[in-house]
């Protein structure tokens, strides 16, 4: 099983399609780009947890297994940063991580930890800009509304009327419309939607290494196809990207300029996302030793009954 100290000198790899001008392959236990016949980089293997490849490329049956004995989990994303398919190395013979996780009881409290943490997050999001007056005051109205939930419904009607105040205020800057993800309807939205679905993968990738079923969630349910404990996880963590992109207002790398309106939604051209997603991938890299502490503080919470549920604290200056 993976620990902390393997998993500090471990890297996320993300590669462009226009990176792969020849090929990418596995050489001397090393992973190689090559260029016209010349090697262009390389990074050993063993300090690989996954690669991230965008755009359209040929791999061989080789590299697939090489990734596999190697234990590295690639992802192939559109250029939409849409995941159309991976290449997986987890734990899949995990069965009784899986018996516990599939007979749990405490699906309504992990729940309630898990909203309580993602509004603490927020919370704090606002008193850094100074949108929020009594930071304690707050924090303990809401917390003893959660708590005094008796169903998901209510608790749900919870999450949604503080996320929609928390997106209005922190975004205020930005001239904020509404949060409505997956349509594109602003440039906004469709960074959100672009730093969730970094943040999503990164997170299932943590997750499938540890053999847990990324389908089987406790606070979003069973769906077709939704790697359901995947969003839940993901949730204390949102606050990661929503900090990345007013830091991208404030430091004036958020332009929109590079965006265009086509087809009723606005898209972000490859040649301009680039900057985009490395703000994100630095903000998730300076805290992959928080994310992975906290999704192997989860494994011990799911298998050991005398654990406490894992809390993310950002730092937030």
């Amino acid at each position: 099983m993976l620990n902390i100290n393997d998993f500090s000198e471990k890297q996320i790899v993300f590669i462009g399609s226009e990176d792969l001008a020849e090929n990418i392959h596995f050489r001397n236990e090393n992973l190689v780009l090559d260029r016209n016949g010349k090697k262009v980089n390389q990074l050993s293997c063993y300090k690989i947890l996954a690669v991230f490849i965008i755009g359209n490329v040929t791999i061989t049956s080789n590299f697939i297994k090489q990734a596999k004995s190697f234990g590295i989990s690639v992802f192939l994303m559109n250029r939409n940063f849409y995941l159309y398919a991976s290449i997986d190395a987890y734990a899949e013979g995990n069965y009784l991580l899986r018996e516990k996780q599939y007979s749990s009881l405490n699906d309504f409290f992990m729940a309630k930890q898990l909203v309580k943490n993602k509004i603490l997050n927020q919370l704090k999001l606002l008193e850094s800009i100074g949108r929020l007056d009594n930071y304690r005051k707050r924090k303990n109205l809401i917390l003893g509304k959660i708590e005094n939930a008796k169903d998901e419904k209510t608790l749900l009607g919870l999450e949604g009327a503080f996320g929609r105040e928390f997106f209005s205020n922190y975004f205020e800057k930005l001239n904020w419309y509404r949060r409505v993800p997956r349509t594109k309807v602003d440039e906004v939205n469709l960074l959100l939607d672009m730093g969730y679905t970094f943040l999503f993968n990164y997170i299932d990738c943590l997750l499938r290494l540890y053999g847990f079923d990324v389908y089987k969630g406790f606070y979003h349910k069973f769906f077709f196809k939704r790697k359901s404990l995947s969003c839940d996880i993901m949730e204390p963590f949102r606050c990661l990207i929503d900090k990345s992109i007013l830091k991208m207002y404030n430091l004036k790398t958020f332009d929109k300029k590079d965006f265009r309106f086509e087809k009723g939604k606005f898209v972000l051209p490859w040649e301009n996302s680039r900057k985009y997603s490395q703000v994100f991938f630095d903000e998730i890299v300076s805290n992959k030793l928080e994310i992975f502490n906290y999704i192997l503080d989860f494994y011990q919470f799911s298998v050991n009954n005398d654990r406490k549920f894992p809390h993310f604290k950002p730092r937030f200056k």
